[in-house]
């Protein structure tokens, strides 16, 4: 029972820790630490899910929750369970075991219709798409709406409108191909796609459907941050505020767009100097990692 409470402790941790980091402002000033403070909560959270059930229904055995499972799988083997572990116990094990199945098979089924996704749009960009000496290193697509996106993979693509390239001036313009190449870089497709795959196995909980919505405008910050190391912040900003007056803007499945999550935010942060809040980034991470450490630690005890 004790090792359930802790499970229980944990998710709950979680929870916390996910409500407070939704409400913090400096993860606007770090977004790299902010998204592996959400990585470690999503985590924790996905194995506390797991643990809470599992640890209930190993009680009988009064050890940890690893060597109880250890147990319970050669006592299985043998056909001699313990006295006092019956069906309800099993019951809840199979439950544990039945969502850690669940948030597996939502993981797999999210990168494989990713992948299709992607795979199926790179097709179509080898029939549609152009190259040109302007706009070098990327594919333009001759759509009037302002467009700019990455198309991430192995084989990533940078791919922007005929709309955007008549909208932006030239330096605008290499800001926002600066900030698509730091999503195939970083590969922010990856970053997304645990929280993708945790909201669509859980999509009752608010708090997932939260986390899911931060994380994609931390990824879109990050890249901000990384295109203006190589330009001013003013071309980036004019861009956004470009994109967002341009109002009609496409970004495929399976792909990280520029001009889709909260323009107003990233433009207000651009235009506002700040420095990293170092200490506090340092801490939170600390304190997150802790939260994702505790399950981990309870299914290797």
């Amino acid at each position: 029972m004790a090792y359930a409470l802790h499970f229980t402790g944990a998710m709950l941790a979680c929870w916390l820790l996910a409500q407070v980091l939704a409400r913090s402002t400096w993860t606007w000033r770090s977004p790299g630490v902010a998204i592996l403070c959400w990585q470690a909560i999503g985590l924790g959270a996905g194995l506390s899910a797991m643990g809470m059930p599992i640890a209930l229904g190993l009680a009988p055995y009064e050890m940890g929750t690893g060597s109880a499972l250890l147990a319970l799988v050669r006592d299985l083997w043998h056909s001699t369970l313990p006295a006092g572990l019956g069906v309800a116990h099993l019951g809840l094990v199979g439950i544990g075991l039945g969502i850690g199945a669940v948030l597996l098979t939502t993981t797999v089924r999210s990168i494989h219709g990713t992948v299709r996704a992607q795979r199926r749009h790179r097709e179509l960009l080898t029939l549609v798409a152009r190259r040109d000496p302007a706009v070098p290193g990327a594919l333009v697509l001759d759509h009037p709406s302002a467009a700019a996106y990455c198309l991430p993979g192995v084989r990533p693509r940078v791919v922007v409108s005929a709309g955007a390239l008549d909208l932006l001036d030239p330096a605008e313009l290499e800001a926002v191909l600066a900030h698509e190449r730091a999503h195939a870089q970083e590969r922010h497709d990856l970053v997304l796609l645990p929280f993708t795959a945790l909201c669509r196995a859980l999509p009752w909980l608010r708090w997932v459907r939260q986390a899911h919505e931060r994380v994609g405008l931390l990824v879109e910050m990050r890249a901000d941050d990384k295109a203006r190391e190589l330009h001013a912040d003013a071309p980036l900003a004019g861009a956004l505020r470009r994109f967002a007056a341009a109002g009609d803007r496409i970004s495929p499945a399976g792909t990280l767009g520029l001009g889709h999550r909260d323009l107003d935010v990233r433009m207000q942060r651009l235009l506002i100097a700040g420095r990293p809040p170092r200490l506090i980034g340092a801490a939170a991470l600390a304190v997150t990692s802790t939260a994702a450490y505790l399950p981990i630690g309870l299914f290797l005890s």
